[in-house]
């Protein structure tokens, strides 16, 4: 299995419809899409400057986020099935499915993981990619990259320097037995 995320920022780019596209149709390996946040998230973060409202308040609204830019993900490519539960998931899957996860119902259950800005998208992928041992996490960012080899721990503090992941993510991948990757938005073509 795999779990691939896609960032929010990909929103209004012509690659996001490729990604769905090829990520759609791929069956070859068992297929979880995480989304990112996005303008979604964007608008949490003005409202928590606005309200002042706590880190873990805008965490959760955050988390909420993501399942609003997921069902947008399914919106705009109907070959993409959704699923809030991890045996829905497994069952989906199953059935050769290419599943977008919506994680509120997961992650706000789950109450060991922090809820601050320094975990977002980036960090719930690598939670869930644990969860459903899966093989693969490909993290797709809105930049062009190069770099397409698996992540190591010094790639790791790099891309966390560079704003390219969170800053807990090195936390939620190390000691993993998951593969993970960071690809450009352009490297839809490697899944075609």
């Amino acid at each position: 299995m795999r779990i691939i995320k896609l960032g929010g920022s990909l929103l209004g780019s012509s690659e996001l419809g490729h990604w769905l596209k090829v990520l759609a149709k791929n069956h070859d390996e068992s297929t979880v899409i995480v989304p990112g946040g996005g303008l979604f998230a964007d608008a949490v973060r003005e409202a928590q400057k606005l309200s002042g409202i706590s880190d873990a308040c805008a965490h959760r609204l955050a988390v909420l986020a993501m399942d609003q830019f997921g069902i947008l993900l399914a919106g705009m490519n109907q070959a993409l099935a959704t699923a809030s539960e991890a045996q829905e998931i497994l069952q989906k899957t199953a059935l050769k499915q290419t599943v977008i996860w919506l994680p509120s119902r997961m992650v706000l259950a789950d109450t060991r993981i922090p809820m601050h800005w320094q975990i977002t998208s980036d960090s719930l992928s690598a939670w869930l990619a644990a969860k459903l041992n899966a093989d693969q996490l490909i993290l797709i960012k809105s930049v062009h990259l190069q770099n397409q080899q698996p992540v190591n721990p010094a790639m790791l503090a790099q891309l966390s320097r560079d704003g390219l992941v969170d800053a807990c993510f090195a936390e939620f991948v190390g000691g993993r037995s998951f593969r993970t990757r960071v690809l450009g938005k352009q490297n839809f073509t490697e899944f075609a």
